[in-house]
């Protein structure tokens, strides 16, 4: 969950301090397409000591981290975290170590699959794991703002929403409401392993992942700036219900 949304205040000061520096570049800034980039990642920048030092660390160390703690979560070794005094630390602001975009299934939950306390993990989630232009503006600003050096798209088995995918695709199959959002967001990872060998729900599942992964990468100026630099690593992985195990794929 966003420690912003965990109550009725204003965002922690720090956080809305660099929220506001971002927004003061104004519609005049963007006409320096070249330098935006660097002038927003510049604006991020922490000028105190983060509410959670031990995330201030580099991409490959947050996904060594990130793969130790699903390491004891399919173990049954999670750490004992203590909420009351976490929570105290984060009132000041938050600095996750990742962003992670899952699915909405309730059978998926990235903080527990991955050992982390509060303020560790930046999460988006929607049914289907693909990303929609709320969704990166979203890991944009934990990236940008929040300074988290991982993003991870994980999907998972079984997922309903490619199930429901490939029943459009397939069947023409039109579902109420505004279900046919999220078939029509997925419908090209299932139109491209469509006549794969193999679990066609798996395959669709891997392929949307991949395909989430990829635009992540050319999403420009943030994404791309922070992946120029070495200061951002993005990576995708399927999480196994039964055993709990994530396993990397792109």
């Amino acid at each position: 969950m966003c420690e912003s949304c965990d109550s009725n205040s204003a965002p922690p000061t720090n956080d809305r301090r660099r929220f506001l520096r971002l927004a003061g570049l104004g519609a005049g800034a963007l006409l320096l397409a070249g330098a935006l980039p660097n002038r927003i990642i510049q604006a991020a920048e922490k000028t105190s000591t983060p509410p959670k030092p031990q995330n201030a660390i580099n991409p490959d160390e947050a996904l060594q981290r990130l793969i130790q703690g699903n390491e004891r979560y399919v173990s049954g070794n999670s750490k004992t975290h203590d909420f009351k005094d976490e929570r105290e630390a984060l009132v000041s602001g938050q600095n996750p170590f990742v962003a992670v975009l899952s699915c909405s299934d309730s059978r998926i939950a990235p903080e527990y699959a991955f050992d982390t306390a509060r303020g560790d993990l930046f999460a988006i989630r929607v049914a289907g794991n693909f990303v929609t232009d709320e969704g990166l503006a979203s890991i944009e600003y934990g990236v940008a703002v929040l300074g988290a050096p991982l993003i991870l798209v994980l999907g998972h088995e079984s997922c309903g929403a490619i199930e429901a995918g490939i029943k459009a695709v397939k069947d023409h199959t039109v579902f109420p409401g505004h279900i046919p959002k999220l078939t029509d967001a997925l419908k090209s990872s299932v139109e491209t392993v469509l006549k794969q060998p193999g679990d066609l729900v798996e395959n669709a599942t891997v392929q949307n992942v991949k395909n989430s992964v990829e635009r992540l990468k050319k999403a420009t100026p943030l994404l791309t700036d922070a992946l120029s630099k070495g200061k951002l690593k993005i990576v995708g992985g399927i999480y196994r219900l039964a055993t709990g195990k994530v396993e990397l794929i792109a």
